[in-house]
């Protein structure tokens, strides 16, 4: 039972990403200015970063989106504002705000 409640569960986890697929980069860069507008009025962070990720298709995607949409400067001070010493919260912000330059 509760094996078919996990797979029930992680389906409907995933519903917002099947539908996401079907998005242009247009919609999708609009979305995440959705999310930027709200993290700027109080949306916490993980939430930004984490649905940023599902609606551009994955965490590289997303940090593309939110290098156009927020400055380097500014994601800079979010990451050090936001993550103080928790190490999982800042690898979750670096990963999708300050990535690794190529």
């Amino acid at each position: 039972m509760l094996n078919k409640l996990a797979g029930i569960q992680g389906k409907l986890n995933n519903i917002g990403d099947e539908v996401y697929q079907t998005w242009s980069y247009e919609q999708r860069h609009d979305e995440i200015a959705k999310l930027v507008q709200g993290f700027r009025n109080g949306l916490p962070v993980q939430i930004l970063c984490q649905l940023s990720a599902s609606i551009a298709g994955g965490t590289a995607e997303a940090a593309e989106h939110l290098a156009i949409l927020i400055s380097r400067r500014e994601r800079k001070t979010i990451v050090n504002r936001e993550a103080g010493s928790d190490k999982a919260l800042r690898e979750l912000l670096e990963a999708t705000l300050l990535p690794a330059r190529n």
